[in-house]
């Protein structure tokens, strides 16, 4: 019975046993545990991602890449920091038109953690080949999940569980090694201003004005044509004769009208 009542009170323990192997839910420290970690040659993967920024709203940024897909970075963090020219700038102080470089760098270190477990104390009750109670060395009694193949140090003798007798003073160690990878990403990003607008070449005006004027109404100017020399060959003397002769009759006429009243007063 009170063989009985003390395996029930060990329960709790028994079952943090068999999750961990050969350990103990020990309460004094009675088990003694070391852990050691061995690492691996590390290796490195740089990835660089290059664009420009399209569009800035608070903490929105739309980045055009260098294959001319668009990236949507709807709520970047307000710690983060850009490096550009020099100044670290947050997210809204970037402008369209900038450059931005984002590096990031995986470091992978593979390594194997060693847990080494001893236990030292009497054997006080065994059920091969499962458990087993040792009297620890404050005087508590704790069980213990025999692992498949673990052998005892008694006396110098490595034993399995089988040849465990009550009272053997036993010392058990247990190493447990772990293979794992260790994974690091380090993340920067640098941008620089946009370029400044090209000088405008040496042969060209800085700036050209155009003034529009309203069209002058047109102004009709006679051209003074040249007298020509002589008359055209379709010109002919006889209109003048003609005018000649009326004004030789009139003469004669008028001249006869005068004499006329002379002759009158002679007679």
């Amino acid at each position: 019975m009170k063989f009985l009542r003390f395996n029930r009170n060990l329960v709790p323990a028994f079952l943090a046993a068999s999750l961990a192997g050969l350990s103990a839910a020990a309460m004094y420290g009675q088990v003694q545990t070391e852990t050691t970690t061995t690492a691996g040659q590390s290796t490195h993967e740089v990835k660089v991602e290059r664009g420009e920024v399209a569009y800035v709203s608070g903490n929105r940024i739309v980045v055009k890449m260098e294959d001319g897909t668009l990236r949507d970075f709807p709520n970047l963090p307000e710690s983060d920091r850009i490096t550009v020219d020099g100044q670290q700038l947050s997210v809204r102080d970037l402008k369209p038109g900038m450059k931005l470089e984002h590096t990031i760098t995986t470091t992978t270190t593979p390594r194997v953690i060693t847990t080494t477990q001893t236990v030292t104390g009497k054997v006080w009750h065994v059920t091969p080949p499962k458990s087993v109670i040792v009297t620890l060395e404050d005087g508590t009694n704790q069980q213990f999940t025999i692992p498949d193949g673990q052998k005892f140090n008694v006396n110098g003798q490595m034993l399995d569980a089988f040849a465990l007798r009550k009272g053997m003073r036993i010392s058990a160690t247990k190493v447990v090694e772990v293979p794992e990878t260790l994974i690091a990403h380090e993340r920067s990003t640098t941008g620089t201003m946009p370029p400044p607008p090209p000088p405008p070449a040496a042969d060209m005006p800085i700036l050209v004005v155009f003034v529009h004027h309203m069209p002058a109404a047109p102004v009709e100017t006679a051209s003074a044509e040249p007298a020509p020399t002589r008359l055209p060959k379709t010109a002919s003397l006889t209109p003048l004769l003609g005018l000649l002769g009326l004004a030789s009759l009139l003469v004669g006429f008028g001249i006869r009208l005068y004499r006329r009243p002379l002759l009158f007063t002679r007679m």
